[in-house]
This record gives structure tokens, sequence and C-alpha cells, in this order.
């Protein structure tokens, strides 16, 4: 038995006395799940792998780091998923990545039936005695679904589960709750994500790498652009164009109060002084660099 998620309420796992859990995704994993998507064979209709992840102490935010798919054969009567495959990948990552842990599974479908409750309980069965943990045994598993249909937006969802049923049916029923989640952000997350979109509207579908003097000039572009719109929103809630918001005001108060008041000469000074000692660095390496050219090149000589 499978609740619909829109219908079931975001109740805490009978074991755990700790509030809801939260997942924290790392934007990777969303665009391995999506490459992942795109190689699928045209048997499946979905393609379904493991969460890797870091768990907190208190065990209320579980980060996801990366997911691996893992093969299954998948037909209107049963499911079948290679376990044996899902032990090599997760042995073999945690040579690399020995903190991450199984966290839970994904789905590149947001339909939630009878198969995905038998995968759910597969996930979070305990291990057979003597046996290494392959699953999130005794922690909850996430699931994870992202709807990778082109004809709808992209829509992301996690769950947790709890056992419904009489006691013989549990491996074979549970109950999909929704959880919350956040997609990590951050400076760098966001640079990265601006260089994967820019050439969203090239045919070639090419990004170019940006040299830092480059990077440097968009960066500038674009901070004085969201002052010329702060200033112009000032501007207009002075001139009564525009209501006024006390949020969004003392949140301008708090940015500007974190600049540092420095008169504009002193400014400029600063800026020199800076630039001279970047200069010189500049120099001394093109010097280092020449002098090692050379030496090179009389070591050879006879």
């Amino acid at each position: 038995m499978v609740l619909e998620a829109k219908h079931a309420l975001h109740l805490g796992k009978p074991y755990s006395k700790a509030g809801p859990v939260h997942a924290v995704i790392e934007p990777s994993v969303l665009f391995s799940i999506l490459d992942d998507s795109t190689r699928r064979s045209e048997n499946n209709q979905r393609v379904i792998g493991t969460l890797l992840g870091i768990r907190s102490e208190d065990g209320r935010e579980i980060e996801v780091k990366s997911c691996f798919a893992v093969p299954h054969n998948e037909s209107s009567e049963q499911v079948e998923v290679e376990m044996e495959y899902h032990r090599a990948m997760y042995h073999l990552h945690l040579k690399a990545n020995p903190r991450e842990v199984v966290v839970g599974w994904y789905a590149t479908s947001s339909d939630l039936d009878a198969f995905s409750a038998l995968i759910q309980n597969l996930y979070a069965s305990p291990p057979e005695q003597g046996s290494p943990a392959l699953g999130t045994y005794p922690h909850p598993c996430i699931h994870l679904t992202v709807d990778t249909d082109v004809s709808t937006p992209l829509s992301i969802q996690t769950y947790l589960s709890s056992p419904v049923g009489i006691t013989e049916k549990l491996a074979d029923s549970c109950a999909f709750v929704p959880t919350p989640y956040s997609i990590r952000d951050n400076e760098a997350i966001r640079s990265g994500l601006k260089a994967v979109a820019a050439p969203k509207n090239d045919p070639s579908r090419i990004a170019g790498l940006f040299t830092d003097l480059q990077q440097l000039k968009r960066s500038t572009l674009e901070v004085l652009s969201m002052i010329e719109r702060v200033s112009d929103y000032v501007q207009n809630v002075i001139d009564g164009s525009s209501p006024a918001n006390v949020a969004v005001g003392r949140y301008l108060v708090r940015c500007l109060s974190l600049v540092p008041s420095i008169e504009g000469q002193e400014f400029e000074k600063i800026f020199s002084s800076h630039l001279q000692d970047v200069l010189v660095v500049v120099y001394l390496a093109n010097t280092l660099r020449t002098q090692i050219d050379v030496a090179s090149r009389l070591n050879v000589l006879p």
C-alpha cells in the first residue's frame, strides 16, 4: 500500500525522538541524476540509484553529497534490483569517501507505487547476520524523486516512509510522507551554475572558460548592475512611486553597515598600493620563470 504524497502528513519515525529529518542536496547530485536519466535504456521507464551522504550527530539533517545509478529490471508484475552492483559500487565509493554512507535512494519519476515501497524497504531493511550494512538501517531512508519528464517542469521531492499494514506484509508496503529539503547554495556553486547555464541559448551548447580578468570584469559589472537596481528602488520609494518595504529597508541598512566607511581618496590610495604589490609579484614571477628557462637551456649544452 502506498499513499499519495499530496494527501500525506509529515510524521516522525516511531523510533525517532527528534524532529522531522531535513535533507540538504548537493547540486552535483541532481546533475548526476539527470545525466543518468538521459542514458537509461529504452526498456526502463525510470532510473533508480543509491544516495550517499553524511548524517548529523542528532540525525535531523542529512547531506546528500553523491549518488550512483543501480541497474534494475521493472515490469508490470515485478521489479528486480541488482544489489550486487550496489554492493560493489558502495565499497568502491568508500575507498575515496570513507565518511559517506548510504542515506537513501532516488528515482527519476514522481510516481509512488508498490514497487517504490519494495525498493524503499529494501534499502531500509537491516542487513543479514554477519553481513556488512548496505542500507540505511537503523536510520531513516530518504527517497528522492526527480521528475525528468521534459513536458513538465522539473519536480523534486524527498520522502520518508512509515510501515503500514499487518506484520506479515510489512516488507511489501509502506506509507511515503514528504520531508523538507533544500538545495545547497553558496558562491562557488552559483558561479558554476552560471557557467553551465551561460550557453543555454547557443546551439553548440559550448561554454568557454573565462580568464581571471574576464571573470573580475563580469563580477564587477554584476555588482554595478545590482547597485543601480537598488539605487532606482530607493529613489522610487523616496519619490513615492513605489511602496516602501520595511524588511527590504532593514536588509539594505544591514548590508550598508558591513561596508567600511572609507573616503574616496583613501580608498584610491589603498587600491593603488595593492595594485602595485600585485604588479611586483607578477614581475618577480615572470623573472623567476625566465631564469628557470635559461637555466634549463644551459644545462643541455655540452
